[in-house]
């Protein structure tokens, strides 16, 4: 075993050593009620209105004559942000973190465990930082490759979501900080946030979009949530009755706070009434001095009270609310466990989660890995190979220790043993269109290389700034799937002149490749992998990691074969937007209306070979089943196969998709290991939602069970009755 493996086992157990010595050192819910109560009984009206909104960018009101603090915040769903002082006043201090990969590259690694020690990181560094709550995960789901929060995101699949979710919030609250999972609900488009009124079947809203958010809740506790911007049927999210009160707090049974995305709170009896607990935003309109008493949930809220129309038993249960995630984050006692920022433990889960989130999509003749004991020059094209990310995005942004891009990863790998020569072959600007002089310099540069490692695809802008070069961002939208900056014509240049070219995309998500992927043997996807994403990236191209990544979403071929566009439900119109695919999100869409994508749902290649054999399915109670079955590296090379189990209903009573995900596994072997692998599939893994009856059910009936390695390529099959 190396000394870095060895450097990650033990970091993982220590890190999971944590959640159990704060769980003892945590007090009981009944506990934090009585305090919670003892405390509320001694607030003035005044003093409980101020707890509910904001006192800062950053912070809620606290009662200092109590000893209650303000509770503290910050974005982050992969880094802790940069400081805000009050007013967005930007405060000059060292406040460099570990820059994690985003949500999406989190999720292709479809590893659990990972999601956990990705927490852990943000929760220490939060802690290290003085916050109380980190504002992540996001878990809108992909609906639409337009998306350009996509990246933030994790999966077209509820079930993927779930279950990378729970680890990511386990691990931040391990650290006595409080996760914020967000944006509920249906935050799935940039554009028009602040007023699109959504809509969808109760039956996608129960199967696609619910289930993360349930899981949340109710498996990873989380202690915190954030209210989406847009309306769902014609009530803002964030003081949205059925969503809030029925749904998150009743049938769920949320215990946490329920908090606004900043500025949307809209009216001031409805979030009373529908379940927000605290307002926050900043009035920028008012700077450099808001008066956050001015707040919809501020001053006029004690004038209601005042006035008989709002019981302040309400505002006591906003209260309780706060105090309670208070108490579970230890605002009141030295309990919390000492947050550190920018260690190599950090840096290593960091690169960690970039080698298993690289996925590779396309390897014909072999092309990868490079060898580069046979190379003497490469060349490296395209402006992303040199271009930094972790400033960038909008909300998302984050301070940086150091982030190595690609051109540094493939340097520092190769040494100096190989002559490296780079040429951008194009400017990040909007209107740029093919250069024919910096294409010649680039086609020059792949003609007298052994080997081309093309790095283009999405930015998410210049640092620091929401600007006109954006389509990974917060408050946009990508207009196409089409690549910007005119790469399609530099990528066929680049082929042409050297066919040993391997494509690397950055970005969140999808893009047109139809004009030259039949001239490129290999492709890989690498999503914004993070501080150490230069290097995983180069270790990967060149052999020293096998790849073992998989798509957590679907690559469609264009544009007009997903399915908002078939269905004509994106982007909406006259501010409305009616989700007309209903459950057929994603590959539920492909394979059931038969459209061949790009690339797949869980599809990714590894340097290596599986074998699926020997399935064996028994009921293991009246309404569910044990599959097992054997893995085997077939290969020559040491690498990991993500098993996927997927479900279908041979003759349902209501519609439903072609196939869905019910179970996964993520298996490392040696060349010529084999292991067997179980997985449990519950009753939920057979049942839907009957919005007929507003009930979950199972049908009487027989299922296939189908085991493989993507949601195309099913390796094993087998049958299991209920009838």
């Amino acid at each position: 075993m190396n000394v870095r493996n060895l450097q990650w086992m033990l970091t993982m157990l220590v890190s999971s050593c944590i959640p159990l010595w704060l769980s003892a050192q945590t007090l009981d819910d009944a506990t934090i009620y009585r305090k919670a109560d003892s405390l509320i009984a001694l607030m003035t009206l005044e003093e409980k209105v101020n707890m509910i909104h904001a006192s800062s960018s950053f912070t809620s009101g606290g009662v200092p004559r109590l000893g209650i603090p303000e509770l503290v915040m910050s974005d982050g769903p992969h880094g802790v942000r940069m400081e805000h002082g009050r007013g967005w006043t930007e405060l000059h201090v060292d406040d460099s973190v570990t820059y994690l990969p985003v949500g999406v590259c989190l999720a292709a690694t479809w590893n659990p465990q990972l999601g956990y020690a990705f927490g852990t990181v943000l929760g220490s560094e939060a802690n290290a930082r003085g916050r109380d709550v980190i504002l992540g995960p996001g878990i809108c789901v992909i609906r639409t490759p337009l998306n350009g929060r996509n990246f933030e995101y994790m999966s077209e699949d509820p079930y993927l979501i779930s279950k990378m979710v729970v680890g990511y919030i386990q691990g931040v609250q391990s650290q006595g900080i409080a996760a914020c999972v967000k944006h509920y609900l249906a935050n799935n488009q940039e554009t028009d946030r602040f007023t699109i009124n959504v809509d969808m079947p109760e039956r996608a809203l129960q199967e696609i979009y619910l289930p993360g958010f349930k899981a949340a809740v109710q498996q990873g506790n989380v202690l915190t949530l954030m209210g989406a911007y847009n309306k769902f049927r014609g009530q803002y999210c964030t003081e949205n009755a059925y969503l809030i009160h029925n749904i998150l707090k009743s049938q769920l049974g949320f215990k946490g706070l329920v908090m606004s995305d900043w500025g949307a709170v809209h009216n001031t009896m409805e979030a009373l009434m529908n379940g927000t607990d605290l307002e926050m935003g900043t009035d920028l309109s008012m700077l450099p001095n808001p008066d956050y008493h001015k707040f919809f949930m501020g001053d006029t809220v004690i004038s209601l009270v005042k006035r008989g129309i709002v019981p302040e038993s309400v505002i006591d249960e906003k209260v309780r609310r706060i105090l309670y995630v208070m108490y579970k984050v230890h605002k009141f006692d030295s309990l919390r466990p000492k947050g550190v920022r920018n260690t190599p433990e950090h840096q290593a889960i960091a690169l960690k989660v970039a080698k298993e989130g690289i996925v590779l999509l396309k390897n014909d003749q072999h092309l990868l890995p490079f060898n580069v004991k046979k190379i003497k020059t490469i060349a490296v094209i395209g402006a992303s190979a040199d271009w930094k990310n972790a400033r960038a995005g909008g909300s998302s942004q984050v301070p940086a220790l150091f982030e190595i891009t690609p051109l540094q990863g493939i340097r520092d790998l190769v040494g100096n043993r190989v002559r490296v020569v780079y040429a951008s072959g194009y400017r990040i600007a909007r209107d740029f269109h093919a250069d024919p002089a910096m294409i010649q310099q680039a086609v020059e540069a792949a003609r007298k290389a052994d080997i081309v490692i093309y790095v283009g695809g999405w930015i998410h802008g210049y640092s620091d700034a929401w600007d006109d070069n954006a389509f990974d961002a917060e408050g946009v939208d990508k207009p196409d799937m089409y690549l910007p900056f005119d790469q399609d014509t530099l990528i066929k240049a680049v082929l042409k002149a050297n066919p040993r070219t391997a494509i690397v995309l950055m970005g969140g998500g999808p893009v047109d490749m139809t004009r030259w992927i039949d001239q490129a043997s290999a492709i890989v996807q690498a999503w914004y992998p993070g501080m150490e994403g230069g290097k995983a990236l180069a270790e990967i191209l060149f052999g020293l990691v096998n790849p073992s990544g998989k798509l957590p979403m679907t690559f469609p071929k264009t544009l007009a074969d997903n399915p908002t566009a078939r269905f004509d439900s994106y982007p909406g119109k006259q501010g409305f937007e009616y989700y007309s695919e209903g459950l057929f999100v994603g590959y539920r869409y492909y394979d059931t209306y038969h459209v061949q994508p790009q690339f797949c749902f869980g599809h990714g290649l590894s340097y290596t070979t599986f074998a699926y054999e020997q399935l064996q399915i028994e009921k293991s109670g009246p309404d569910s089943v044990t599959v097992r079955f054997t893995l085997r590296n077939t290969g020559s090379m040491a690498g990991a196969e993500v098993a996927q189990v997927y479900v279908h209903e041979e003759q349902p009573r209501m519609v439903r998709p072609e196939k869905e995900l019910k179970g996964f596994q993520k298996v490392f072997l040696q060349p010529g290991e084999s292991r067997t692998v179980t997985i449990r599939l519950p009753r939920s893994a057979f049942s839907y939602f009957d919005d007929h009856r507003m009930q979950w059910v199972m049908d009487p009936a027989r299922f296939d069970i189908l085991i493989g390695s993507s949601s195309e390529d099913i390796r094993l099959k087998g049958q299991v009755d209920f009838e």
